[in-house]
């Protein structure tokens, strides 16, 4: 179903119901792993999907038609990942390493699995900045056009060359260690 159709469905109190579930079939497992690449835990992961798929049933509505759907959903996904973030540097702010818990979570996960290479290089993502992980996230994994990731974080299309720029210069520096 095209995102047209789905969106007239969606704002029609009769087909709501069926056209939201057409949205989480279309669009859940790729927010799924959007999200999941930020915080890494599978627990945390799925209960964030849950969050972000009943803001966007509560805030249809608000949904304006010069964007295209999934840029609107990644975005509001993207908000709910660095909120999610934030609040959970400050809850352990004094206790640990945001990253190192990250790190932790991502080598002892049942749902990550690779070879040497790949966990250097998901440990060499983990020490970006939120902001910059997500951008590189969105156009290395995601393979995202900068115009789409623009749109989702509300930023210049130079000023996300130049972060992934710099993102892919750490991560190659990390990597060399």
């Amino acid at each position: 179903m095209k995102d047209k159709q789905l969106i007239t469905q969606l704002l029609d109190e009769k087909s709501r119901e069926s056209g939201f579930r057409v949205l989480v079939e279309k669009y859940q497992q790729r927010i799924y792993w959007h999200v999941r690449k930020m915080v890494i835990d599978h627990d945390d992961a799925d209960d964030l999907v849950q969050d972000i798929f009943v803001k966007i049933y509560s805030n249809i509505g608000k949904f304006r038609a010069d964007a295209q759907l999934y840029t609107w959903i990644y975005r509001i996904a993207t908000n709910e990942c660095l909120t999610f973030l934030n609040k959970k540097k400050r809850r352990f702010l004094f206790l640990s390493s945001d990253n190192e818990e990250l790190v932790d979570k991502l080598t002892s996960s049942d749902f990550i699995s690779g070879d040497e290479v790949e966990m250097k290089l998901q440990k060499a993502i983990l020490t970006l900045p939120d902001k910059q992980r997500l951008i590189f996230n969105m156009k290395y994994y995601d393979e995202m056009k900068y115009e789409d990731i623009s749109s989702i974080t509300d930023t210049s299309v130079g000023a996300l060359k130049a972060s992934y720029h710099h993102a892919v210069k750490k991560i190659e520096q990390f990597v060399r260690l």
